[in-house]
């Protein structure tokens, strides 16, 4: 497995408008996609974005703690914004090639070394610790794994997170002969995906952009 870099990362959510304006209004992204039952936000289509699934009833924390995005400047900026649905939102200073795009993502773990580990079998490289918080690499960003109980949740508000690859089918081959659990293939307009059930049972979609992929 050799994913590329962290494409997006996707929630559960019951204000699926709000959050759009709330984001759009304070974190430089814009509508990239939209369709019946979500949508697609970014600064780049083709750097780190959000995807918004519409939710009935409120959906409970799971193992989501929050998601980072890279700026290059935190001067006059709040490092913290609390987006509708309870998605916690920090802006970490860095250099990037795009304002806005994501630097990583939190998720509470049980054990952190284990289950960093246990991400190794999925493609992701070891990383240094971020103040003593154990975190594995892919393209340049992160997942951070923070002690706590993920709470395996039948209304999580993680959907899941996404990895860009060069090929989706090459990845579910490499799944199926390393024991993992695939949980679906899906062809769609742009894309081609597998989605792998991660540790902490965390989906994890490995996304492969159509030559066709013209989202702006």
């Amino acid at each position: 497995m050799n994913p590329n870099t962290l494409d997006h990362i996707a929630f559960w959510v019951t204000e699926r408008d709000a959050i759009v304006d709330s984001a759009t209004a304070n974190l430089g992204m814009h509508v990239i996609d939209r369709q019946d039952n979500f949508t697609l936000i970014g600064s780049d289509a083709r750097r780190g974005k959000l995807t918004l699934f519409d939710a009935e009833g409120p959906r409970e924390r799971g193992a989501f703690k929050h998601v980072a995005l890279r700026v290059s400047s935190l001067d006059g900026v709040s490092d913290r914004l609390e987006l509708p649905s309870g998605i916690e939102i920090r802006l970490v200073e860095a250099s990037t090639e795009v304002e806005y795009d994501l630097d990583h993502v939190a998720l509470y773990t049980a054990d952190p070394d284990v289950t960093a580990e246990a991400y190794l079998d999925y493609g992701f490289q070891r990383a240094e610790p971020r103040d003593g918080v154990p975190r594995v690499e892919v393209g340049g960003a992160y997942v951070e794994l923070h002690e706590g109980e993920p709470a395996d949740s039948e209304r999580p508000l993680l959907n899941h997170l996404a990895v860009l690859v060069d090929s989706a089918d090459d990845h579910k081959r490499d799944a199926e002969e390393l024991g993992i659990e695939v949980e679906r293939f899906v062809d769609a307009a742009n894309t081609f995906a597998v989605f792998l059930w991660g540790p902490d049972r965390v989906r994890i979609e490995y996304v492969e952009h159509k030559p066709t992929f013209s989202l702006t």
